[in-house]
């Protein structure tokens, strides 16, 4: 049967009076997968083949058979929609990564806002996670688990979606590489210190590259976080739902799905987390461009007011590129992000620039921390 996709009101009034139903949200058509899901109609635009990295959405240049067939099954896993059945909700933000992540192609931006609020009083910021924070989910399976900000929230932001182009490039830099970037010197005095997490994909200390504050290491650790707290989707790495607003008893009566959401396959140990990861880490940068006269000139005074203190032009290492089917070695122009410190408040992750490039290209734009003056409330520990 077919059915058509919807796209999404987010009126604050609806929301607030009914929840979105499964039915509303997981159009599509046959499942996908091991769990019940539905393809989109009409299919997700993709770039023409033989792109060879200079279209959006194009993947990595010089992928393997095996490769490339993992990019195409991550992608398709990637744009497919939950539904309810398959582990969509009870909460969530939206039921595809594709829907957040569309623009230009599946991989992009969006102009997609999420909700962050907290509380912040004599200069310490809570994120008030016994109330469902840092983050909103502005959407439930049953009318009566749609969270609020809570009324002892006095922080609120919003949040764009980023894209995710050249984001295996980023991966693949040594954290070594980003540690030393961190400890260069520099004479007008901008600093920076690396982002140390647990990277929940391997148990390990890792410094963090991924996320506003560079929260995660890995893009597998990165996938599960989103399929979690975007989606309502558990896994192997975050096995517990999420509570409506943190309360536990509603949470009890509105769950309509037990165990696992994504269980690992028994045979490779690997779930929908893993092969949307795939996706994201064969997925190209952003193709290569020429410049204008006004590009250049600014490209000048980029260099002149010392921005490449923190978006470094260049780095070109050796690194091992892994992809769900097989390593090997490549030279690659990478590019990465090291932000905040534990909880600094006032750390952000400096960010690649736009005109990312794999090794066939140009400059990938780099980036080291630095100190960012707070100038507006705070959220989620900045």
């Amino acid at each position: 049967m077919k059915m058509h996709w919807l796209r999404w009101t987010l009126a604050a009034t609806v929301v607030a009076s009914a929840a979105i139903s499964t039915a509303q949200i997981g159009t599509g058509g046959a499942p996908t997968g091991h769990r019940h899901k539905l393809t989109p109609l009409p299919p997700r635009p993709h770039p023409p083949p033989g792109g060879n990295g200079t279209q959006f959405g194009d993947p990595v240049v010089g992928l393997s058979a095996d490769e490339q067939a993992a990019f195409t099954e991550g992608r398709e896993e990637f744009e497919s929609v939950e539904t309810a059945e398959g582990g969509l909700g009870p909460i969530f933000n939206n039921d595809s990564c594709a829907a957040c992540h569309s623009t230009p192609l599946s991989g992009g931006a969006s102009a997609i806002t999420e909700t962050r609020f907290g509380r912040s009083a004599h200069g310490q910021f809570d994120p008030l996670a016994n109330l469902g924070g840092s983050l909103l989910q502005q959407f439930a399976t049953n009318p009566i688990a749609l969270e609020h900000v809570p009324a002892e929230a006095n922080v609120v932001a919003k949040r764009l979606t980023t894209p995710l182009f050249g984001a295996g490039l980023i991966e693949a830099i040594p954290d070594a590489e980003i540690a030393l970037n961190a400890m260069r010197r520099q004479p007008d005095g901008v600093n920076g210190r690396v982002s140390r997490v647990v990277d929940p994909a391997s148990g390990t200390m890792r410094i963090g590259r991924f996320g506003w504050k560079a929260q995660h290491a890995s893009l597998l650790g990165f996938a599960a976080d989103a399929y979690l707290n975007e989606m309502g989707v558990t896994s192997r790495l975050f096995p517990t739902e999420n509570a409506p607003n943190g309360d536990q008893a509603l949470l009890a009566k509105v769950l309509t799905t037990m165990g696992v959401n994504d269980p690992p396959d028994p045979v490779t140990g690997r779930g929908d987390i893993d092969a949307s990861a795939d996706f994201m880490r064969l997925l190209g940068p952003p193709p290569p461009v020429t410049l204008t006269s006004a590009a250049l000139a600014g490209q000048r005074l980029f260099e002149q007011l010392k921005c490449t203190a923190c978006h470094l032009p260049t780095m070109i290492k050796r690194a091992q590129f892994c992809s769900g089917a097989r390593v090997q070695d490549r030279a690659a122009v990478l590019g990465s992000a090291a932000a905040r410190h534990g909880h600094a408040r006032r750390r952000h992750r400096a960010r690649p620039g736009g005109r990312a490039r794999d090794a066939h290209g140009a400059a990938l734009g780099l980036a080291r921390a630095r100190a960012v003056p707070a100038r507006r409330p705070r959220v989620d520990g900045e």
